[in-house]
């Protein structure tokens, strides 16, 4: 005699665990799948929109420290000649201790960075 045990009317192996496989409408399979690429898209593309969004902020940033580096080698090629630009100057003597940055930031997009920034 074989170890199958009759439960409910069917016949059960003992070697079988977990689920039974259950008959699966093929309609409701289709929509499932359906479903399911229509969220993979719209996961996709918020991945997409964010990683977009954050290029452009570096971009930014890069542009900023551009601006920024041209600045410095303007002062650089002043100092080199003997002139003390005057930023410089004001940041010496203290003049604008609590705002150097700000006004310092000002000063070079009205010169050459700004075909630079276009580069």
């Amino acid at each position: 005699m074989d170890d199958s045990k009759v439960v409910g009317g069917k016949v059960k192996k003992p070697g079988k665990r977990g689920r039974k496989p259950a008959k699966i409408d093929l309609k409701a399979k289709l929509e499932r799948s359906r479903q399911s690429a229509r969220e993979c898209r719209a996961r996709k593309k918020l991945r997409y929109q964010y990683l977009e969004e954050l290029v452009s902020s570096r971009e930014r940033a890069i542009c900023a420290l551009r601006e920024e580096l041209e600045m410095y080698k303007q002062w650089c090629m002043a100092m080199d000649q003997g002139k003390i630009p005057s930023e410089i100057k004001a940041l010496l003597t203290g003049e604008e201790h609590n705002k150097p940055q700000q006004n310092a930031g000002r000063h070079p997009k009205a010169g050459k960075t700004d075909a630079n920034s276009n580069a």
